[in-house]
């Protein structure tokens, strides 16, 4: 199971995750995790309003900003992130669970 971020804010109910979609999409708009030391200013908002596609598309980045700024523990908040962020990468490198038609390879060199 994915990992996700759960809080209500303002009577709603939210849910943060990252899948191999909102990855991509993020990618395809400029966002690049390996940056994200290098410009704090600018990765550390896109990636907490990166999380929110999965579940929370339509969500204005006005009001994702005051999410986040009331959010408590931003350092760990962050550092959850990434884990996750990290996590959906990863699941590109997963072995296939069972053994019907699964492709097996070699190298000829």
């Amino acid at each position: 199971m994915a990992k996700q971020l759960v809080f209500k804010y303002d009577g709603k109910d939210y849910m943060l995750e990252f899948t191999r979609r909102t990855v991509k999409e993020m990618e395809s708009r400029g966002f690049k995790i390996s940056e994200i030391t290098d410009k704090p200013m600018t990765y550390l908002p896109a990636l907490f309003a990166g999380a929110f596609l999965a579940h929370h598309k339509s969500t204005k980045q006005e009001e994702i900003n005051a999410i986040y700024s009331k959010l408590t523990e931003k350092t760990e908040l962050i550092n959850k992130l990434a884990e996750m962020y990290n996590d959906a990468i990863m699941t590109l490198m997963e072995e296939p669970e069972d053994d019907k038609g699964n492709v097996n390879w070699t190298a000829n060199w």
